[in-house]
């Protein structure tokens, strides 16, 4: 039941990021496709500002990994 438990909880530290950072990148990608749409010169700056949000995914997965690796 404990392997259960903490097999769950790294699940949640990947799922719960990557959940609002789908929502994050919708709202960022259509106000950064208005944005180049009207100054293209702006593309580096949304790009940038579209990977920001990756970094949460990022630390989850990295949170998980630590819970896994006290499994053992």
């Amino acid at each position: 039941m404990e392997k259960a438990l903490i097999a769950f909880a790294a699940a949640l530290a990947v799922g719960v990021p990557s959940i609002a950072t789908a929502l994050a990148q919708a709202k960022i990608g259509s106000a950064a496709a208005g944005t180049i749409a009207e100054k293209p010169e702006t593309s580096g700056t949304m790009i940038i500002l579209e990977a920001i949000p990756e970094t949460m995914v990022i630390l989850g997965f990295v949170v998980a990994i630590m819970i896994i690796l006290q499994l053992a």
